[in-house]
């Protein structure tokens, strides 16, 4: 595998994907070729993940390109880094995670969201759930937060979640720019 070469090959699958969804192959087992398919998971990324950034930037108008690019160098650098290469045998249980509606610090959304991104950074996530989808997002926006800059706070504080709610407790409560 040439590393250097990741961020051009994952754009080229990108694409390739978003043109084959446009044609109307809108299901992960039809979108991606199986050399498309192998590339992505010999880089710690599934099917799934690249079909709903596609699925819902044709839908909603995002995540952009730049977003998912974003998102998957940090599971990918996680994938070789911390998990050697080796995918996850887990999966997150969907019916584990709190409520929408449940709030800690009085930030609603982010129980919810803490165990997803861990799940995400490790390549746990079920098809049924998405890193970034549009409850993510709105937590984001309302956050001011860039999705790969949480996933990233996620892994710098893997074993404390408490520091990652203190960070954005911090964060949303500074006024924008």
């Amino acid at each position: 595998m040439n590393h250097y070469e990741f961020s051009a090959g994952f754009r080229a699958v990108y694409d390739r994907a978003t043109n084959r969804f446009a044609q109307g192959n809108a299901t992960p087992a039809t979108l991606l070729s199986p050399a498309d398919t192998a590339f992505l998971t010999a880089n710690g990324i599934n099917a799934q993940h690249l079909y709903d950034y596609v699925d819902d930037l044709s839908g909603y108008g995002e995540p952009s390109y730049d977003q998912a690019h974003a998102i998957e160098l940090v599971r990918r650098d996680y994938f070789h880094n911390a998990q050697n290469s080796r995918p996850s045998k887990a999966t997150l249980d969907p019916e584990t995670l709190p409520a929408k509606s449940d709030a800690v610090r009085e930030i609603s959304w982010l129980p919810r969201l803490l165990p997803k991104a861990l799940a995400k950074l490790r390549g746990e996530l079920p098809p049924a759930l998405m890193y970034g989808c549009g409850g993510d997002r709105a937590f984001f926006k309302q956050h001011q937060i860039l999705p790969h800059e949480f996933l990233n706070l996620v892994w710098r504080f893997e074993s404390d979640p408490n520091a990652v709610i203190d960070w954005v407790a911090r964060r949303s409560t500074r006024p924008t720019t």
